[in-house]
């Protein structure tokens, strides 16, 4: 797989596009009653999913590098992995959200959904047809049975 950026590079990117939006568009800044809560609620649940996601992997003693995926091993599909396909993916968009809602500027959402939809087809499509491969009907029917996001 010829992965162009590591994903967390992406997240970097698209949380400095959300500083420079946020900082320099004069309009759609926002403010409503418990955002703060919100966004602490919602890092809260990100280090959760990273953790629970990450801890899956290294006790299937799995690679958690998505540049190197002929070294995966295991298919882990228990845990947090039984709800969402991606949950490191999604603890990376939940972070942008958060960040998002501490800027406060309401254009930064446009910018979240960018992510998901560069990380799905930079990132997921390419891992999909790498685990496609390596594990074959086991893969397609895990994807059958849980979504790729949440």
């Amino acid at each position: 797989m010829s992965l162009k950026l590591p994903p967390v590079v992406v997240v970097f990117i698209f949380g400095l596009l959300m500083y420079v939006l946020a900082r320099f568009l004069p309009f759609g800044i926002f403010d409503f009653f418990g955002r703060t809560t919100l966004l602490k609620g919602l890092l809260v649940v990100m280090i959760f999913v990273l953790g629970a996601s990450t801890y899956k992997f290294f006790k299937a003693k799995t690679t958690v590098n998505p540049k190197d995926l002929d070294k995966t091993s295991t298919l882990v599909t228990s845990g947090v992995y039984a709800y969402t396909r991606n949950p490191m993916y999604l603890a990376m968009l939940l972070l942008l959200i958060a960040w998002g809602l501490y800027l406060g500027n309401a254009f930064n959402s446009l910018l979240a959904a960018g992510f998901v939809s560069y990380i799905n087809a930079y990132q997921i499509k390419p891992e999909e047809e790498v685990l496609t491969t390596k594990f074959g009907k086991e893969f397609t029917m895990y994807t059958k049975k849980v979504r790729r996001w949440f």
